[in-house]
């Protein structure tokens, strides 16, 4: 009889150590805070509020779903306050799951060439994402001449980003997850004033305070928030905003 693979989820960016544990032929690695599967995400409702943003009530979804054996989540500066919370709510409605709160405050840098590089945007934001669980270096990737800026978290909703252009740099907190450096303010924080630039955060993300500033001192810059899809006015905003600066 094979051996029980063990299924680990993880939450936000766990520290690289983590990780290198975690990259073991024994152990199936799933994103907890990426739809896995057709989830109902009301599942969610009993347990956290609708204030909560719609990655961590994805979290809590998915968990209810696939009762991992053992979920590791970044309760630290580079994730949020409310990852601390769902946290502890796991470790009450999953009783035989192993709930390890972790804090990522990595500093090595491991590059940020993929946010740099010509391609399309949902598919820069799947291998960014999806390097999260790749303990080693990437393959450096030409940079291209930017036309556009994406600031922000990688939405719940990937749709979100197909009205960009391939040309479109990624910044935020996006680009310090590939950075692998969740808690980095000053990657965090930066953009380019010289492109028109969308600042996203999830609805209810106490990133949207970060987003609106930023956005408010960008010469062309704009602000977008949605919550768990996005819908056809969020959309038209972004479609509106690129076609009138000329991308």
């Amino acid at each position: 009889m094979p051996a029980h693979r063990q299924l680990a989820g993880i939450v936000g960016v766990p520290p690289l150590a983590v990780m290198k544990e975690l990259n073991n032929p024994a152990i199936t690695i799933v994103d907890l805070d990426e739809p896995q599967g057709r989830i109902d995400l009301e599942s969610a409702s009993p347990f956290l509020p609708r204030v909560y943003c719609g990655i961590l009530r994805t979290v809590i979804a998915n968990s209810l779903s696939l009762k991992p054996d053992i979920i590791y989540i970044d309760t630290g500066p580079g994730k949020c306050d409310c990852a601390i919370h769902t946290a502890t709510v796991l470790e009450d409605i999953l009783p035989d799951t192993q709930i390890v709160r972790c804090k990522n405050q990595d500093s090595a840098d491991f590059g940020v060439s993929l946010c740099r590089t010509r391609m399309d945007l949902v598919e820069k934001m799947s291998a960014i994402t999806s390097a999260v669980q790749d303990v080693n270096p990437l393959r450096e990737h030409t940079p291209c001449q930017a036309t556009a800026g994406f600031w922000g978290v990688p939405p719940r909703d990937f749709s979100l980003l197909s009205l960009f252009p391939d040309t479109t740099h990624i910044y935020g907190w996006t680009r310090c997850m590939e950075n692998k450096t969740p808690d980095n303010m000053s990657m965090e924080s930066h953009y380019n004033p010289d492109i028109p630039t969308v600042f996203f955060a999830q609805s209810f993300c106490a990133k949207t305070a970060l987003a609106r500033h930023l956005a408010a001192r960008h010469p062309h810059g704009l602000y977008l928030d949605c919550d768990v899809t996005a819908g056809n006015s969020a959309k038209a905003k972004i479609q509106a905003f690129l076609e009138l600066s000329g991308v």
